[in-house]
């Protein structure tokens, strides 16, 4: 059966394997393709569906292409390609949906306004208002609402501005799957409880870095979870170089009633480095962040107003501050290797808080109460800085050749270091909610590692999978140093405008070129041919042999 606008299954069926161009409704009401009904398996049948042939304005994509109509359930849709649409497939109300081995990639993401040397506040995220289902025009591969027992597994989507959204959903699996290289999110929650998110490929969902000029990541992240998301479990996933690695908070009703919050999540076994804000952060909320890599962040973990939660066996390096707490209550930081970090841990309190009136008189926001046990504390610039903070003990803590150890701070009163040079040989049982989970390590990372490997284009994060030529730096002899992109294959100069060559590197990838611009000229352009096998472009297309690529004016 062939796809046609205005489909509707209600029945399974085999798709006929083509291409189709079809145009979507420029709203979200007019969905393509409508499936409704019970014990329904759709096979696509490696079918691609694509919205658009322009499809280097993603900006300017539109439309739903698959809506999976409320009450219908036991769903299964697999090998289906779509692109070229502002959310290729909703599903409102369903139970028993599965979605398997599907690509719903380079689909809507916006122009991207800041620069190499500028960031605009106009790239900033918000999730803070979906009750109304605002998150929509966020776009996305996979729009999920009042779902349960929802299956995603070995699916793809890449070059959208978010890749995976649930909304109101419960026990769902979602794990094997590739959601990389997008300028928002990987996964993001909205009142979503008792999922099992697991070794998932969650890197690069950034925006809003520009290597060694500004690193804010503009609330994109790798994972986020948002309002009253609970009981959640995030294992063995790679969520690295990303705005934030994970990024929670509980909720504008938690600060509203100081009740509820995104708790109870268990973060465990996770990458989380090279975020360009926090590797982790949760606020406002209980939860436990156990056995996770977080290196190279700005924060490691950001824990502001935690309560009641578990800092423990994480490997915390090479970040501006490893753990950092502000009015957190009744946490435990154990067995953690932090090392070359600014400062290890940090806990502190204001005597100004900047959160609602209405959170401080509904909960207690004191800096009190810690238990900092057995960490390896190592060649940090600062081992413990605290300030405003009530009763911590501190017990059996290896701290090694710190420039300092202590930076104690006013209104800091019962500080037990009695038992810090006692050996404590600590461990703690695996929560029962990883049980379902069978792998034990996060996938494959088959990309450079390192905070300077994100490079943000117009349309998001550079994904190495095609030629670029990239404008490093300026330096102050007026030199520009370029770096030339590729996965494989050759280049050559192809045309030099208004630049003399000061230095050129091989002609493989990566390779650099060091150009010095000509005062007189009124044109300023360096344009490289590519030569070798076909690859994907940034957009989803497939590029050939002798492909041009340039640098012309840009910032």
């Amino acid at each position: 059966m062939p796809l046609k606008a205005g489909m509707q299954i209600s029945q399974s069926v085999t798709i006929q394997s083509q291409n189709y161009l079809i145009e979507a409704d420029s709203s979200l009401r007019q969905p393509l393709i409508r499936i409704s009904g019970k014990n329904i398996e759709v096979d696509f049948n490696q079918a691609v569906l694509n919205g658009t042939a322009k499809t280097d304005r993603p900006n300017l994509m539109h439309g739903l292409a698959i809506y999976i109509t409320p009450g219908s359930e036991n769903i299964t849709l697999k090998n289906l390609t779509v692109h070229g649409y502002k959310i290729a497939l909703m599903a409102e109300s369903v139970k028993q949906l599965s979605i398997i081995n599907c690509n719903f990639s380079y689909n809507w993401r916006p122009e991207l306004f800041s620069t190499r040397v500028k960031e605009d506040e106009r790239d900033w995220m918000s999730y803070h208002h979906n009750e109304a289902g605002e998150w929509k025009e966020k776009g996305a591969g996979i729009f999920l609402m009042n779902c349960s027992n929802a299956l995603i597994k070995d699916n793809q989507i890449t070059g959208n501005q978010c890749a995976l959204l649930m909304v109101q959903c419960e026990d769902a699996n979602v794990y094997d799957n590739n959601f990389s290289f997008n300028s928002g999110l990987g996964i993001g929650l909205y009142r979503s409880s008792n999922n099992l998110i697991y070794h998932n490929q969650l890197d690069f969902n950034i925006r809003g870095l520009s290597f060694g000029k500004y690193r804010r990541g503009q609330d994109s992240a790798g994972i986020l979870v948002y309002e009253q998301s609970s009981e959640n479990v995030f294992a063995y996933n790679s969520a690295t170089h990303s705005g934030d690695g994970f990024f929670l908070w509980a909720g504008q009703s938690t600060l509203n009633t100081g009740k509820g919050g995104c708790n109870n999540n268990l973060i465990y076994g996770n990458d989380f480095s090279y975020a360009s804000n926090n590797g982790v952060e949760v606020t406002f909320s209980s939860n436990s962040v156990l056995h996770n890599r977080i290196w190279g962040c700005d924060y490691g973990i950001w824990g502001g107003y935690s309560y009641d939660s578990d800092f423990s066996d994480n490997k915390i390096m090479h970040n501006r501050f490893g753990i950092a707490v502000e009015h957190g209550s009744s946490i435990n930081i154990a067995m953690n290797e932090i090392k070359y970090n600014g400062t290890a841990i940090k806990l502190w309190s204001n005597e100004k808080q900047g959160v609602e009136e209405s959170y401080i008189k509904n909960h207690n926001t004191k800096s009190e109460n810690y238990w900092i046990a057995s960490n390896t504390i190592e060649e940090n610039k600062i081992a413990y800085h605290v300030i405003g903070t009530d009763t911590a003990i501190f017990s059996g803590n290896k701290k090694i050749e710190n420039d300092t150890d202590w930076v104690i701070g006013d209104r800091v009163s019962e500080m037990d270091t009695t038992k810090e040079f006692e050996f404590l040989d600590l461990d703690y049982q695996k929560d029962k909610r990883l049980s379902p989970i069978s792998y034990s390590k996060i996938p494959e990372q088959k990309f450079p590692q390192g905070i300077q490997e994100i490079r943000i284009t117009k349309w998001g994060p550079y994904d190495f999978q095609y030629p670029m030529l990239w404008l490093k730096e300026v330096d102050s002899n007026q030199v520009y140093h370029f770096e030339v992109l590729g996965k494989s294959g050759n280049w050559q100069i192809e045309k030099l405008s208004g630049f003399e060559m000061v230095q050129q590197g091989g002609d493989n990838f990566p390779s650099t070129i060091l150009a010095k611009p000509i005062v007189s000229s009124t044109e300023m352009n360096i344009q490289l041919k590519y030569i070798g096998p076909a690859f994907t472009d940034a957009f989803g297309m497939e590029q050939k042999s002798n492909y041009s690529f340039d640098y012309k004016n840009k910032n």
